[in-house]
């Protein structure tokens, strides 16, 4: 049985094609635009830049939560993201991570917090066919 938690909304509102979006919790607002290989002008993340800022984001967060809740050694990560894309149908082909992770963590850590990363809810959402290599960096 699927356990579900309560929905949250965001609204979006589309001038030429930059789109306006809105996380209706907390109010924070931010946009996107078309990519300039696409007919846009690339002011701002893509619709599918932020798949990957997403991904990354996820990862990163997923394991300093569980690093929190497990009572492991954690600090500052940082960490990056390439996106590739496909034509034929114009699709994301593969997020490529790379993770620069806190020196605390321990090396017995290491094999967990990345199998959490890998596993992350955004992670879980892709489609299997998305390819998405990760590195971790010590």
């Amino acid at each position: 049985m699927m356990t579900t938690t309560a929905g949250v909304k965001m609204t979006a509102e589309l001038k030429g094609l930059t789109c306006r979006l809105r996380h209706e919790p907390s109010a924070t607002e931010w946009k996107t635009d078309a990519p300039k290989d696409n007919g846009g002008n690339a002011s701002s993340f893509s619709p599918t830049d932020s798949v990957g800022a997403a991904l990354l984001s996820c990862m990163l967060t997923t394991m300093a939560l569980a690093a929190r809740r497990e009572s492991m050694p954690w600090g500052d990560a940082t960490g990056s993201v390439e996106k590739i894309m496909a034509s034929n149908p114009r699709r994301i082909a593969e997020l490529r991570i790379d993770i620069q992770m806190p020196k605390e963590v321990r090396e017995g850590d290491r094999a967990k917090l990345e199998e959490i990363a890998r596993g992350c809810p955004v992670a879980r959402s892709l489609s299997p066919a998305l390819q998405m290599p990760v590195v971790f960096r010590y």
